[in-house]
C-alpha cells in the first residue's frame, strides 16, 4: 500500500490533537443533552418514540391555542386595548 502524505503542517496536527483529546466524553454529551442516551435501543423504535412524543407535543399545543381567550373577550376583560385587537387580526 501507498503511504498517504499528510498535507497539514506539525502546528496543525498539535492543535487538531490538543482539540480531540479535550472534547468531552460521551457521557458528559449525553448529561449535557446534546447526544441522547439510546440504551441500546433499536434506532427504528428510537425514531418512532420521537415521532409519536413529537405528536403528542403538537396536539398539546394545538389543544391550549383552541382554549385561549379570544381577542375580543380580553378587551372585555380590560386585558388588551380595542385597538390593540384590530392590529392582532392582521
Amino acid at each position: 500500500m501507498k503511504a498517504r502524505s499528510n498535507s497539514l503542517d506539525d502546528a496543525t496536527v498539535t492543535k487538531l490533537e490538543k482539540q480531540l483529546n479535550e472534547r468531552p466524553d460521551k457521557n458528559e454529551l449525553i448529561e449535557r443533552n446534546i447526544l441522547k442516551d439510546d440504551k441500546g435501543i433499536a434506532p427504528s423504535l428510537i425514531a418512532a418514540r420521537e415521532k409519536l412524543e413529537r405528536s403528542r407535543l403538537e396536539d398539546k399545543l394545538d389543544q391550549a391555542l383552541q382554549q385561549r381567550p379570544k381577542p375580543e373577550e380580553l378587551v372585555q376583560q380590560g386585558i388588551l386595548k380595542d385597538k390593540e385587537t384590530s392590529t392582532a387580526n392582521v
